[in-house]
């Protein structure tokens, strides 16, 4: 817990000045992308004085000049702080609604334009969430989802949820599978102990809507693209 409580408190001395001068500069500019900088930057902060390193492979594959949606499988709470910070370009990201009621936190995610989802299926509130997606789509920004939904309790994999795929074949946007492995062994769920040692995140090459004539197809072929990355054990 020694290493959490130091990564704590290096997030908290770089974050509040941070958020003192870039969250008011970012309501009166309506320009988000330097407090999403300097989060990022302080997320790898954090990381690299856990002891963490994160191991990359594959951003190349991520064509350039397009709105993509990212689509990674979920095995631990470092997953979504550290591919958002490692991502190129600028990524809003589908979050749990109830986040989005954190003080300053929620507020920043508004401001960078993430998308609460509900847990409960509600059929309106999954359109609502996905027309919210496309409009920022639209405007050339990427999207970061965990298909799965919620982080597995084992690191093997899960079913996925159908409402990527909704708004994949409604856009055409490039989906690019991620392979996160290693995580599940650094920060445990249910528990708040980081350990130090290796995140791999693996970019897989892009799967296209367009190649797929239904949803359930382009989830299979995502889904085989972010098994090619995982160890064996984690496949399901």
């Amino acid at each position: 817990m020694i290493v959490s409580l130091v990564v704590f408190v290096t997030i908290l001395v770089l974050s509040i000045p941070s958020a003192v001068i870039f969250i008011p500069l970012a309501v009166i500019t309506g320009n988000v992308r330097p407090l999403y900088n300097v989060t990022c930057f302080i997320v790898r902060t954090g990381l690299r004085v856990a002891g963490i390193h994160v191991r990359l492979e594959g951003r190349e594959r991520v064509p350039a000049g397009r709105a993509c949606i990212f689509m990674a499988n979920h095995v631990s709470n470092l997953d979504p702080p550290t591919l958002i910070s490692y991502l190129p370009g600028y990524t809003a990201a589908f979050s749990k609604r109830a986040i989005f009621n954190i003080p300053i936190f929620g507020y920043c995610l508004k401001l960078g334009e993430f998308i609460p989802v509900d847990r409960s299926g509600d059929a309106a509130s999954a359109k609502l969430s996905v027309a919210a997606a496309q409009r920022i789509l639209d405007k050339g920004t990427h999207i970061t989802t965990f298909v799965e939904g919620m982080r597995s309790k084992d690191g093997r994999m899960l079913p996925f949820k159908k409402g990527p795929f909704y708004l994949a074949m409604q856009t055409g946007a490039p989906c690019i599978p991620v392979s996160i492995y290693g995580t599940e062994a650094l920060m445990a769920k249910g528990s708040f102990a980081i350990k130090p040692g290796t995140a791999h995140f693996i970019f897989n090459a892009p799967v296209y809507p367009k190649d797929y004539a239904t949803r359930d197809e382009l989830s299979a072929a995502v889904r085989a693209a972010i098994a090619s990355g995982l160890p064996e054990w984690m496949r399901n």
